[in-house]
């Protein structure tokens, strides 16, 4: 192997058509003791200065096509960056399938930019066909992934993402219904990083109360509020140098959004009643199982967050569209909860493995793995026959009535309209009731996250238990008091 060049000696190309960048990335670079940058204001310019670089930051504007692609077959074989609007996720994408190191967004930090020019500045072409060989897509013999079962197209595909993604130091943003493996997914962007020996920190903006959550991701001193009895290191300081997973991204409150803007602009981590900031590094990886789209035009989740955020896409397909996974997995579950609970392994049915390929699951992966757990308690043999599933409460979720249906010859009486609350409620109830107290296949019936479910939930309980005389005379809780109080 070439031996390593002292780093006075590397010459990086810096392309960037505004002077006020070349001449910051310039000062960077000297600073790490690199005085030998060549600058270049135009594509055209950059072209004919790339002979025997060994890196280069090439900043883009939209509409320029293919430019990585002509920069490697011009001979560029040292490390590329490439910088590009904010916005610009085709052409984030685009730029790493075609032979890009990393992506980074304008306005781009010179110092961080600066780092990764310098990663490794010699040896490139060893160092780039070793991390191509590490990082083949190859799936193992009994179809795991990171932690993935099944060897479907949509799957391989999916792997093949991960793998090119998994390298860069931009946020990666996972989408796909309840129970696909969004996590599982964010931790084998992890793994196959090179941030996987440091920490992977996972958290759920759905799952925690809004007023906490600021203190989940930063931190706070102590007496920063009541109860804050000690110090208290937030989820962004436990991944630093790794990965932070936001999960169900757009259930964060809008006030909180902005502060993570501004972390994923700075790097920096102020904790809840302290006066100075701290330095992290992290990359962060967010998922929703909704469309982010349709979450930006609501106002749920602001639109800067989510162009700041949306930079790689990982879609997890539904189990639906997954084949004969579902019987790989299927058989995979009987045989460890058939473990876990001391019974002989039991086994499908042909009749049994073409129900559950037909099959709807809209609860994904979770719901097959809760249908093959309740499979081997129930089971009396090491059959498993089809009726076991065709008969499941849970196999087809009901569709409502079609419109033309409902009786709307006369309008309703005014005294039968009742509150908004009350119909949730009483809507939310019979769902989790239908599905034996599941909150997952309760959402995911009545087309919401399972959070959602949780917080009403926990507001009702807070509501029975406080004193009557502090309950309100009227609006949904005191409706739906009156029937226990009469």
């Amino acid at each position: 192997m070439t031996a390593a060049r002292p780093i006075q000696s590397v010459r990086i190309l810096v392309c960037d058509p505004d002077p006020a960048t070349r001449r910051t990335v310039r000062a960077a670079l000297a600073r790490r003791d690199v005085l030998n940058m060549i600058e270049a204001e135009s594509l055209d310019a950059a072209f004919s200065s790339l002979a025997n670089c060994d890196a280069a930051l090439i900043c883009l504007v939209p509409g320029e096509e293919g430019v990585v692609t002509r920069l490697r077959a011009a001979g560029l074989s040292g490390t590329l960056v490439v910088a590009l609007a904010q916005g610009s996720v085709s052409g984030a994408v685009a730029a790493m399938r075609a032979g890009a190191d990393d992506v980074v967004l304008k306005p781009i930090k010179v110092e961080d930019v600066a780092e990764r020019l310098l990663a490794a500045p010699s040896g490139r072409p060893e160092r780039r066909r070793a991390l191509r060989e590490d990082r083949r897509p190859l799936v193992a013999q009994n179809g795991d992934f990171c932690g993935f079962l099944g060897r479907s197209a949509p799957m391989v595909q999916l792997y093949e993402q991960i793998n090119r993604v998994a390298p860069s130091r931009a946020p990666v943003f996972v989408t796909g219904e309840s129970g696909t493996g969004k996590e599982l997914a964010a931790n084998a962007v992890h793994l196959r990083s090179p941030r996987h020996m440091a920490p992977f920190h996972a958290l759920n903006c759905g799952a925690i109360p809004r007023e906490l959550m600021e203190s989940e991701i930063f931190g706070h001193a102590r007496g920063a509020f009541t109860g804050a009895h000690a110090d208290r290191t937030g989820a962004a300081e436990l991944a630093d140098g790794g990965t932070l997973f936001l999960d169900e991204i757009g259930e964060m409150d809008l006030a909180l959004q902005a502060k993570l803007l501004r972390f994923l602009q700075d790097g920096k981590v102020r904790r809840i009643g302290e006066g100075h900031e701290r330095q992290v590094d992290v990359r962060i990886v967010c998922a929703t199982n909704r469309d982010p789209v349709a979450e930006v035009k609501a106002g749920r989740l602001r639109e800067d967050l989510f162009y700041r955020l949306h930079v790689l896409n990982l879609h997890l397909p539904p189990l639906c569209e997954r084949g004969d996974d579902v019987i790989r997995l299927a058989e995979a579950f009987l045989a460890r909860f058939a473990g876990e609970e001391g019974r002989p392994l039991p086994r499908l049915t042909p009749e049994a493995a073409d129900v559950l390929r037909r099959r709807r699951w809209r609860g994904n992966v979770r719901e097959l793995q809760n249908l093959m757990r309740r499979a081997v308690v129930l089971s009396e043999g090491v059959a498993l026959p089809a009726t076991l599933f065709v008969d499941d409460r849970m196999a087809a979720i009901p569709e409502p009535p079609p419109a033309e249906v409902l009786d709307t010859a006369a309008p309703p009486e005014p005294h039968a309209v009742e509150p908004l609350a009350v119909t949730e409620r009483r809507a939310i109830e019979h769902a989790i009731a239908a599905f034996q107290g599941n909150i997952a296949l309760a959402a995911a019936a009545l087309d919401l996250s399972p959070s959602t479910l949780y917080r009403k939930k926990q507001s009702w309980e807070q509501g029975a238990a406080r004193p009557k005389a502090s309950r309100r005379t009227s609006g949904p809780d005191c409706a739906l008091a009156r029937p226990a109080e009469a």
